[in-house]
């Protein structure tokens, strides 16, 4: 039985068990040497950057815990773009604040996504009308397999929404660095989402210096609940815990009408998750039953966004399952679809 750190206190919706083994590693040579000696003895391994898009499990995890603590940045450039290549561990909003402060342009919408560098080529972080990937020159990586470094550019990483080549190959690829060709620009790129176009009081693709619209984003994403305050438990969570379905043709017809549809180059068609969420009856703060003593429920959507599981105080992972199952469950009742989780599950399934 593992008896390490609990992963509850590396992780942002705060639950899951110990770790077997654990290893926090401040350099990339520390990080590669715990990845190879799990590997040399055919142990499982975790790899933790900021621990906000995993749900571990309450046993825990039986074998090696690898956080990645490096920390980094450096600055080339490019033209008259900035190259800044930045270690994994590094605190992502921290790259995005310095980019807006230092006039890179190209991220700014990304404000206040908690985790690390290092998962942001992984999932292809998003929000607000921008990718990462749009901005990604190259990603280094530790490759298990062949058991050496490798650099791919952003071009070889098979971006697509929330997926990446290192999401398909998961248990393959440690990301090392990630660099990023930013344009020297004192406005963000094109507003492409509406609703921070009307915050911002811009018309959908014009522009705004990029000051304002990382201010704008973190306004929005606090009163969605989606920048972390330990005081607030509607932080306590994943961020979307479900990612927006795509569908084809027919099955975006089947929605009713008044369903958001967002036309994608592939010919398939996003819908919106929290949308479906909340026509389906799970509205802000939905719980489960308690079990009938009188005390609150442990885990509920969040009382500001209906696409965020929270943590209450004293959730466990099987109640964060539980609440998931149903809520996924009434989705797949009402319309047909079957939601995918976000977060990473460590030694559980959905």
């Amino acid at each position: 039985m593992p008896d390490g750190p609990r992963l509850a206190d590396l992780t942002t919706l705060r639950v899951g068990g110990p770790a077997q083994r654990f290893v926090r590693a401040e350099t990339e040579a520390e990080l590669v040497a715990a990845v190879a000696a799990a590997d040399d003895v055919g142990e499982q391994l975790l790899v933790v950057g900021g621990g906000s898009n995993l749900l571990v499990a309450d046993e825990g995890f039986p074998g090696t815990v690898a956080q990645v603590a490096t920390d980094g940045v450096e600055v080339g450039r490019d033209g008259d773009a900035a190259l800044v290549t930045v270690q994994a561990g590094t605190v992502w909003d921290d790259v995005v604040a310095r980019a807006v402060a230092e006039g890179w342009s190209g991220i700014e919408a990304l404000s206040g996504i908690p985790g690390s560098v290092g998962a942001t080529p992984i999932q292809n972080v998003g929000a607000y009308g921008q990718e990462v990937s749009a901005t990604i020159a190259s990603v280094r990586v530790w490759d298990r397999r062949l058991r050496g470094v490798r650099r791919f550019a952003g071009h070889e990483c098979s971006f697509g929404y929330r997926h990446s080549r290192f999401k398909a190959d998961p248990s393959r690829f440690v990301v090392l660095d990630v660099t990023f060709r930013l344009a020297h620009d004192p406005l963000g790129q094109p507003v492409r989402y509406a609703e921070l176009a009307r915050a911002l009081g811009v018309e959908p693709g014009e522009r705004a210096p990029l000051a304002d619209v990382r201010a704008a984003v973190l306004r929005l994403r606090s009163g969605k609940g989606m920048v972390l305050d330990a005081a607030d438990h509607d932080t306590w969570s994943a961020g979307s815990f479900f990612t927006n379905p795509v569908l084809d043709a027919a099955a975006a017809a089947a929605l009713p009408e008044g369903a958001p549809r967002y036309p994608q180059p592939d010919g398939g068609v996003k819908t919106s998750a929290a949308w479906l969420i909340e026509r389906a009856g799970f509205g802000k703060g939905f719980a489960l039953p308690s079990a009938g003593d009188g005390a609150p429920a442990p885990a509920s959507l969040s009382t500001k966004h209906t696409l965020a599981l929270t943590n209450r105080g004293s959730a466990t992972a099987a109640d964060l399952l539980a609440l998931a199952r149903h809520v996924r469950a009434g989705v797949e009742t009402r319309f047909g679809i079957r939601l995918v989780n976000e977060p990473v599950l460590v030694n559980c399934t959905l």
